[in-house]
């Protein structure tokens, strides 16, 4: 069933996976864009309009992550996970509008999320810690156990990236693929119960991915901040 699913941007440039996931990935950062100039091109102390909706998510995503490293460090670490959330966002929504596709519905778009993810929160880690201590939390709480905790925490952590990729690839692939067949069995508007479920999930794939990061840059903030007291 792959590259029969029709798009504007198909249309115009090919249908080759590359330039597909490409144009919908220039979309969707222009949406993102858009979204916050609108937001922030005339601010009020009273927030209204795109401004309001804004602030709502950037309150969601702080009050997400305090719950899993306290306000100060969420705040700290904002800028990176409210973008992710918010390209991830824009990005499931463009796939469930006929016409378009979700550039996460693609396994390399989203390996590149987690490889972002993997990356940050390590180097957070080492330079927090340091190299030695980062990688000496590793090894469990007795040196007898190092032989065994250390494989298994790097296997751990390479996991994540499987697990972070995969999962979302997976959900969204699926719901384009619940999307083509349902618009293949009837008519564009009776199908609209399948468009709201759609929706809800591509929020779903968002706030996940969204605490996930929270959770992996929070296990190498901890670590330096247990070693403080």
């Amino acid at each position: 069933m792959e590259g029969r699913l029709f798009t504007f941007f198909g249309a115009i440039g090919g249908h080759s996976q590359e330039w597909i996931i490409l144009s919908h990935f220039i979309l969707t950062i222009a949406i993102v864009f858009l979204i916050a100039r609108a937001a922030t091109t005339k601010m009020q102390l009273v927030p209204t309009g795109a401004q309001n909706v804004l602030e709502a998510f950037i309150g969601g995503v702080i009050a997400m992550g305090a719950d899993t490293m306290g306000e100060t460090n969420a705040r700290r670490y904002l800028p990176l996970i409210g973008t992710l959330a918010l390209v991830i966002f824009v990005s499931n929504m463009i796939g469930v509008i006929p016409g378009f596709e979700a550039p996460t519905s693609n396994i390399n778009f989203t390996l590149s999320l987690a490889l972002i993810v993997f990356i940050y929160y390590n180097y957070v880690g080492i330079k927090l810690n340091g190299f030695v201590n980062y990688f000496k939390h590793f090894m469990g709480p007795m040196p007898v156990l190092a032989p065994l905790m250390f494989p298994i925490e790097i296997i751990s952590h390479v996991s994540r990236i499987i697990s972070l990729s995969f999962r979302l690839f997976g959900s969204i692939r699926g719901d384009d693929m619940f999307l083509m067949v349902l618009l293949m069995l009837v008519p564009w508007l009776l199908p609209l119960p399948g468009f709201f479920l759609l929706t809800a999930f591509g929020v779903l794939q968002a706030f996940i991915f969204s605490i996930l990061t929270y959770v992996y840059i929070a296990g190498s903030v901890m670590m330096h901040e247990e070693d403080h007291h």
